[in-house]
């Protein structure tokens, strides 16, 4: 029997994810204040200061600090979490690397904004996609409401014994991390009893069974346990859908990889991450008005990357715009339009695909801007050929 959600509350992004963490009553919290990220924390640090929950917070000098003590309670056994954004995902680096490298269920909603310099605070995804390949799983969020839910569903996912990676809750800055939206939360005890309490496998706090963390780690067995990262990377593609299911069982919300809109007959295709798709939404349906198949894919989960879920979902189209609110300056597009082609590849469909870098520092994308990669994605079936494999939408010549 699916959880009735509760009647809608006005929350911002940022404190959908607050409450999620009130509930969830993470052991210990470390983190620093960043701009988009902030709220989350301060609103947690109400919740704490006010006895409502147990958690162990944790105010630290930087961000590099606050990774680095998620990564020692995380280590010790305790259920942790973090929050941040943009520069303070850069300063967390080296430990970024270390978290995902020990293997430890650290979940971490990111507030995307743009990486300095210039120095800028507004939305882009260049400070997640830059940290793409460092073994964290990643799951994008279009509104509050998903972000709410999948703060809740990230920590099964992390502490899942044949997972025990850390997961990135990504969500748009300013857009909706500050954007009031309605918000239908779950029962307290409900999501308590969802997330479990977490038993670390090996704690380091455990007398008895002594372990070792971030050991030296030569030529002898590093290789090995980077392929095992990958391997659990690779599992987390078939451990996920049951998660889903056990998500949407208790809560009433189906999740999957992809979400997809009127893209069973679509000729023509955007796929954008987060916020972007509900402008492309809009645009949809007016353009269907018109007698135009247009569709959208919206990835939710970047790492793993859902590659046969995104050729199964595209296998109809044959004019693709991927839209990157990163760019990746590898002078071969952005980072999801590089892994869609990549994906496309050695499938068995072919359609023409081009790249559309767009919205960088914040910069607002309108329903024209979707309407115009539209239009172009019609000049491109009729020519049978793109002619621009990387474009700029919205940027001054």
């Amino acid at each position: 029997m699916a959880q009735t959600k509760s009647k809608k509350i006005p929350l911002t992004g940022d404190q959908a994810v607050a409450t999620a963490m009130k509930q969830i009553d993470p052991d210990v919290v470390a983190a620093y204040p960043i701009t988009p990220q902030t709220e989350i924390v301060m609103y947690f640090s109400n919740y704490v200061a006010n006895g409502q929950v147990s958690t162990e917070l944790i105010p630290v000098e930087s961000e590099h600090s606050a990774m680095s003590a998620c990564v020692g309670a995380s280590a010790a056994g305790a259920r942790t979490m973090t929050a941040t954004s943009a520069n303070g995902l850069a300063l967390m680096w080296e430990i970024v690397y270390i978290a995902a490298s020990l293997r430890l269920p650290i979940v971490m909603p990111v507030v995307n904004r743009a990486l300095s310099g210039p120095i800028n605070i507004h939305c882009d995804h260049s400070d997640t996609m830059g940290a793409r390949d460092s073994g964290w799983l990643q799951i994008y969020c279009e509104n509050g409401q998903e972000v709410y839910e999948n703060t809740i569903l990230a920590v099964r996912i992390a502490e899942h014994k044949n997972i025990l990676l850390p997961v990135m809750v990504c969500q748009d800055g300013f857009i909706t991390s500050h954007a009031v939206e309605g918000i239908q939360l779950f029962d307290d005890k409900k999501v308590k009893e969802f997330v479990g309490e977490y038993k670390s496998a090996h704690p380091l706090l455990d007398v008895e069974h002594p372990v070792t963390y971030g050991p030296l780690d030569l030529q002898d067995y590093y290789f090995e346990h980077k392929r095992q990262q990958s391997e659990a990377m690779r599992g987390a593609l078939e451990i996920l859908p049951e998660l889903f299911k056990e998500f949407e069982k208790t809560f009433g919300t189906k999740y999957d990889f992809i979400d997809t809109y009127k893209l069973e007959d679509a000729d023509f295709a955007i796929v954008a991450l987060s916020s972007t798709a509900g402008t492309a939404r809009g645009v949809i349906d007016e353009l269907r008005g018109r007698g135009v198949k247009a569709g959208l894919l919206r990835p939710r989960v970047f790492r793993p990357f859902p590659k046969e879920k995104i050729i199964h979902a595209l296998k109809n189209v044959k004019v693709v715009g991927v839209l990157d609110r990163a760019e990746s300056f590898s002078a071969e597009g952005g980072p999801l339009y590089t892994e869609i082609k990549a994906a496309l590849y050695d499938s068995n469909i072919n359609p023409l695909v081009t790249n559309y870098i767009y919205g960088l520092g914040g910069r607002d994308i309108f329903p024209d801007d979707i309407k115009k990669v539209y239009s172009d994605l019609g000049v491109i079936l009729k020519d049978k050929k793109v002619s621009n494999p990387i474009n700029y939408l919205g940027s001054r010549e």
